[in-house]
């Protein structure tokens, strides 16, 4: 059974260490007094049927300080591979419509943005303007949202690779022949009596072990456990890299914060930013290069699959752990990684994740729309795609994804579509309309989805 909530209210579900630091920068740009264009649909925007028209209506919001004779300028693409553009003068009073429709299952994209006559992108004073990875500007006033076309029938671009399941049979034998002795601990200081904090390195395939920081609850008994993730960009960021105090821990579970790159913990910036080059492949960032990528087994996110395995299997060992529970979390990068270790490892429970990252990369061959950051398909990555890990899933875990952006072009709502669509566990979904990955506008209409536990 599924179960349709339309939402309009600011709040936004979200668990987890790294879903609580997005949300908190997400609410901290919505309580500004910009302005901004609010988008809307004339109907629930992930109802449409194939050729039914779509229809757009922008509204200029806190548009009291703007000056006169602005533009609004909108770019409309999708997954037909069809681009319109158009641009109507900036008045608060007469909202914009802008008509279009789909010819097939997937997503159209509306972007607005304001602009002055001249072209030149305006912002408030002493704002600067600059680029979005996905192709948006951040610091400008503009709406980034869509509509879906038979949202239920879409499906990944690519077919999974034939030998998918001998290849993870392959990985996880290599990993159980490493065993997980010799772990080594550092204890931290904790400004928290309900927890202790570790540093730990556990042996691990792969280029590097499986290292993170570990919150122990204090009392004793025995508790659930979750593995948080970071997102791609603060990975490698203090935030990933240098030790909680334990302030905001509630001591109530076993908690491991695992580093997507297996380095030491703790340890000067310039040890980070040597790290970093040092992954580099081919002048690309980590995970990136279409030539190391062509090998599954020299592909980055091969190491990364290993210690997320070894990391969920560390969690397991611990004698705090229930036996029970046990949860994966994280957004963006991190929400890969939450899949990986829900379909790879035996026992999760729950991944409660938002706006997963690489889920149908090969989408992109088949002309799906995408923004300009993103992985350039090569068939092996269909191994670490999710719209495959999603048929491994068991039903005995649940799926949560708490925010997937309609103008999120990072992770572009079809390939989160078909992500999604590939669960046959219980799962929920919310899309925010008008989010995009790094963006939560002031006020956004929510669109939840659900099948029944």
């Amino acid at each position: 059974m599924k179960r349709n909530v339309r939402e309009n209210d600011r709040g936004i579900a979200a668990t987890g260490l790294a879903a609580a630091i997005c949300l908190t920068a997400l609410q901290g740009f919505a309580a500004t007094n910009t302005p901004w264009i609010k988008g809307v649909t004339d109907k629930d925007p992930l109802t449409y049927r194939c050729g039914e028209k779509i229809v757009f209506t922008l509204t200029l919001e806190r548009a009291e300080t703007l000056p006169a004779g602005l533009d609004i300028v909108w770019t409309r693409t999708g997954d037909d591979g069809r681009q319109e553009t158009g641009k109507a003068p900036a008045d608060s009073s007469k909202p914009l419509k802008v008509k279009t429709t789909l010819d097939r299952p997937g997503f159209v994209r509306l972007y607005a943005i304001l602009r002055h006559p001249n072209g030149k992108i305006w912002a408030p004073k002493g704002v600067k303007v600059k680029n979005e990875r996905a192709g948006g500007y951040v610091g400008a006033v503009f709406f980034d949202g869509g509509a879906g076309v038979e949202v239920d029938a879409i499906r990944q671009g690519v077919a999974e690779p034939a030998d998918y399941d001998a290849f993870w049979a392959r990985h996880k034998a290599t990993l159980a022949a490493v065993p997980m002795t010799d772990v080594k601990y550092t204890e931290l200081p904790s400004r928290n009596p309900k927890v202790k904090i570790f540093i730990v390195s556990v042996p691990c395939a792969g280029p590097k072990p499986a290292t993170g920081y570990l919150l122990v609850p204090t009392a004793p008994g025995k508790y659930p456990a979750e593995i948080t993730f970071h997102g791609y960009g603060s990975s490698w960021s203090a935030r990933a890299t240098q030790a909680p105090d334990g302030t905001h821990a509630k001591g109530n579970r076993l908690m491991l914060a695992l580093s997507a790159h297996g380095f030491e913990l703790n340890r000067e910036p310039a040890y980070y930013q040597a790290e970093r080059k040092k992954v580099m492949s081919n002048g690309h960032g980590h995970a990136f290069d279409p030539v190391q990528n062509a090998d599954p087994e020299k592909a980055y996110f091969c190491g990364m699959t290993y210690r997320v395995m070894r990391g969920l299997e560390y969690l397991k060992s611990r004698p705090e752990w229930n036996g029970r529970d046990l949860i994966v979390s994280g957004g963006s990068q991190g929400g890969l990684q939450s899949i990986w270790g829900a379909a790879l490892v035996p026992g999760v429970t729950e991944a409660s994740i938002f706006i997963p990252w690489c889920c149908d990369m090969g989408g992109t061959s088949v002309g799906r729309n995408h923004g300009t950051w993103y992985i350039e398909w090569v068939p092996a990555l269909g191994y670490y795609d999710p719209v495959n890990m999603a048929k491994r899933i068991p039903k005995t875990c649940r799926v949560d994804i708490t925010r997937a952006g309609l103008g999120d072009y990072t992770c572009p709502p079809t390939g989160v579509a078909a992500f999604y669509n590939n669960l046959t566990c219980p799962k929920k979904i919310k899309w925010v309309q008008g989010s995009t990955h790094s963006y939560m506008p002031p006020s956004s209409e929510k669109y939840e989805r659900r099948t029944a536990d």
